[in-house]
């Protein structure tokens, strides 16, 4: 079914947002209401067992009212018996779109904030998310964050009914320890994930992610929370106790650890503070004594002052030297991100720490954009040399090229890149049909779609599927007689020899 052709009463549909293994997203206009809402479809009616699990998602967001989680409109089924669920459109983009940048410590924590505010009411209803990871976390307009896509969301007390068949559902780069080793959730695992999220915002990396799957989760289970830089150093003890492994040890709920971030604000050193000055009376006979005191005292604090702030801007300066020099090492050796603390990229970041507008470090953190952007593109072309298209998962042409658009989103050689490896895909499912290896061809499709979602010809050899099927079965069934020519009588052929 085509875009041009999906119907929904009530919603005129703009477009296809994006696709998934199960759904696709559509952009659509509420007719009732004049109100833009992304529609939420499945991609097939045959698994009643997944669609009862859809439904039950649009029952528990609808079950949930807070800023900081998504809204849900509408639920409700196609004449083709698929259902969809309408919600509000968020247009801000998810916060996977920022991998690999460094945010400000004040955003950071505002997100954590919001996210851990909205999680608190659905840890409320008795609920775990288990699936917190930067793409099911959108941004509004003004910026505020919203939890979505409740799809493996659980009630605690059923959470056995996955478990109990080591059936580990979520993200692995965002999972917990507990929930790698698929054992019973509860809000504690979510906190852990967005314990993740703050690392990531704050480093730009996720040191937990790896190349497999199983290195992955072994991270998780074993590696010991990273430190954060010098200037965070306050904020490692928060860190600390999100990402424990012991699920005992990290906050108890939500609210702990909203309370504990709001001590952390308040209690912050940096803080401004402004107190009315104290008055105080002064005998007049003693004041001209007292006024000579004073400006000698504070001749001596400001000659002190100036001491100190010379001897502290000299430091500081000799520090700034030491790290570009640094970190003009780590670049031309090409660690751009790696190790963790001593790589060109936070160098560069602990001088702007120092000097905001450090002209030499801002050039050095451009220099390893772009350093990081061929790197990328390199190794998608020997990714594609490999026909390593779309797996493994982290370490594939696709993956490569979607890490330049994250750097870069107007980068023409990653854009071009993707649509090559779409390419590859139509070419490969072009050869399993004329194979009739039917299956294989539709796979092959539906992974081109996974890396280029509005490929048309993709779409096209989606759409024309099954009546290809249905034209080769009918080919098949042709008698044999009617694809052979007829049998030629060697007495006529003779005579025709003759006379010709």
């Amino acid at each position: 079914m085509t875009e041009q052709l999906l119907v929904i009463p009530g919603y005129q549909v703009h477009g296809r947002l994006g696709k998934g293994g199960m759904a696709e997203v559509y952009l659509a206009t509420q007719e009732s209401l004049h109100r833009k809402v992304a529609i939420k479809v499945l991609l097939s009616a045959d698994d009643q067992a997944f669609s009862q699990r859809f439904i039950k998602e649009g029952h528990i967001v609808a079950s949930l009212h807070h800023p900081s989680i998504i809204t849900i409109y509408d639920i409700n089924q196609l004449a083709d018996g698929r259902h969809y669920l309408a919600m509000e459109f968020v247009a801000g983009g998810d916060l996977a779109q920022f991998k690999g940048e460094v945010f400000e410590l004040a955003r950071a924590l505002r997100i954590v904030q919001q996210v851990a505010s909205g999680l608190a009411v659905v840890h409320d209803q008795g609920l775990v998310h288990r699936d917190i990871k930067p793409a099911n976390i959108l941004f509004r307009s003004d910026g505020t964050a919203v939890i979505t896509d409740f799809g493996v969301a659980k009630e605690v007390e059923l959470d056995h009914d996955l478990t109990q068949f080591g059936i580990a559902v979520g993200s692995p780069s965002y999972s917990s320890p507990e929930q790698a080793q698929c054992q019973a959730l509860d809000a504690r695992s979510d906190i852990y994930s967005l314990g993740v999220i703050l690392l990531e915002m704050l480093t730009g990396i996720n040191p937990y992610r790896a190349a497999n799957y199983t290195q992955t989760v072994m991270n998780h289970l074993q590696m010991a929370v990273p430190q954060l830089p010098a200037p965070l150093q306050n904020y490692q003890w928060l860190l600390e106790r999100m990402l424990a492994k012991d699920p005992d040890e990290r906050f108890s709920d939500c609210r702990v650890l909203l309370a504990s971030l709001d001590e952390l604000t308040q209690d912050d050193p940096d803080r401004t503070r402004i107190a009315p000055a104290l008055s105080m009376a002064r005998p007049a006979r003693t004041k001209l004594t007292r006024t000579r005191l004073w400006v000698w005292l504070l001749a001596g604090l400001l000659v002190s002052a100036g001491t100190a702030a010379g001897g502290y801007h000299l430091y500081q300066q000799k520090q700034i030297s030491e790290q570009l020099a640094r970190a003009e090492l780590q670049l031309q050796a090409g660690n751009l991100l790696e190790p963790a603390q001593d790589n060109a990229d936070y160098l560069f970041r602990q001088v702007l720490a120092l000097e905001s507008d450090n002209p030499q470090a801002l050039d050095g953190l451009d220099r390893v954009l772009q350093a990081r952007v061929n790197q990328a593109l390199q190794l998608a072309e020997q990714r594609l040399v490999n026909q390593q298209l779309l797996l493994p998962e982290n370490d594939s042409a696709t993956y490569y090229f979607r890490q330049v658009l994250a750097l870069e989103p107007d980068n023409l050689l990653a854009m071009a890149g993707i649509n090559r490896v779409a390419q590859r895909y139509i070419v490969q499912s072009e050869a399993a049909y004329k194979r009739r290896e039917f299956a294989l061809a539709l796979a092959l499709v539906q992974q081109g779609l996974e890396v280029e979602p509005g490929n048309e010809a993709l779409l096209q050899l989606l759409d024309g599927h099954e009546q290809r099927v249905r034209q080769a079965q009918t080919a098949r069934r042709k008698p044999a007689a009617a694809q052979q020519p007829a049998p030629v009588n060697p007495v006529k052929r003779l005579w025709n020899n003759l006379f010709e």
